[in-house]
């Protein structure tokens, strides 16, 4: 009986202990240190436009319907954040090609117009394929550069202009070798909106 009780005790000591130390203290720990290295990354890289949030640079928004804006990628969550998820379906999911094909086919729709000689193979794989989160804020360069033709007739603006404003706007590789250069898709729109309000 006396062992039992002494190995409860030690249990509950325990508990509360890892409770304290994993619960609390590290928590707090963290928080205060990222808070004073990275203030704005831990706090969500919020983008404020006179003085009122207007997205983060880390998730993406939606677009689609707003010609005078470059769109991001396909989304199986429709850019919520709260609940991001991608397809998960296999490559040779008859579901998934069929979406390929649908999303293929609004890109060339959508983009035709203004770049007559754009075709299929043209076409970036991030134009019509969902990231993992389903809120990547990020579409590659030469999507933007594409989609740079519709935006910049749209907006009245020069080709070369808005395509300064994609080059602006191409983040590097991470550490100069991890994945690939992105174009941040808000913060394109957004300087889009400083050269001719909507």
């Amino acid at each position: 009986m006396n062992n039992l009780r002494k190995d409860l005790t030690t249990a509950a000591i325990a508990i509360v202990l890892f409770t304290l130390v994993l619960g609390l203290a590290y928590p707090l720990l963290t928080t205060g240190v990222s808070q004073v290295l990275f203030p704005n990354a831990s706090n969500g890289s919020k983008i404020e436009l006179d003085g009122k949030v207007v997205g983060s640079k880390l998730i993406g928004q939606d677009f689609k319907g707003l010609p005078r804006y470059f769109q991001g990628r396909p989304s199986v969550t429709g850019y919520s954040a709260d609940v991001t998820y991608f397809n998960n379906l296999g490559p040779n999911n008859k579901e998934l090609s069929e979406f390929f094909e649908e999303e293929l086919k609004t890109y060339l729709a959508r983009e035709r117009r203004y770049d007559p000689g754009l075709t299929a193979a043209d076409v970036p794989v991030d134009a019509v394929t969902t990231s993992a989160s389903g809120v990547d804020p990020h579409i590659s360069e030469a999507n933007a550069r594409i989609q740079a033709h519709r935006v910049a007739e749209v907006r009245g603006l020069p080709l070369e202009r808005v395509l300064d404003l994609v080059s602006d706007h191409t983040d590097g590789r991470f550490l100069g070798f991890f994945g690939e250069p992105g174009v941040n898709v808000l913060q394109l729109n957004l300087s889009i909106d400083k050269e001719v309000p909507r």
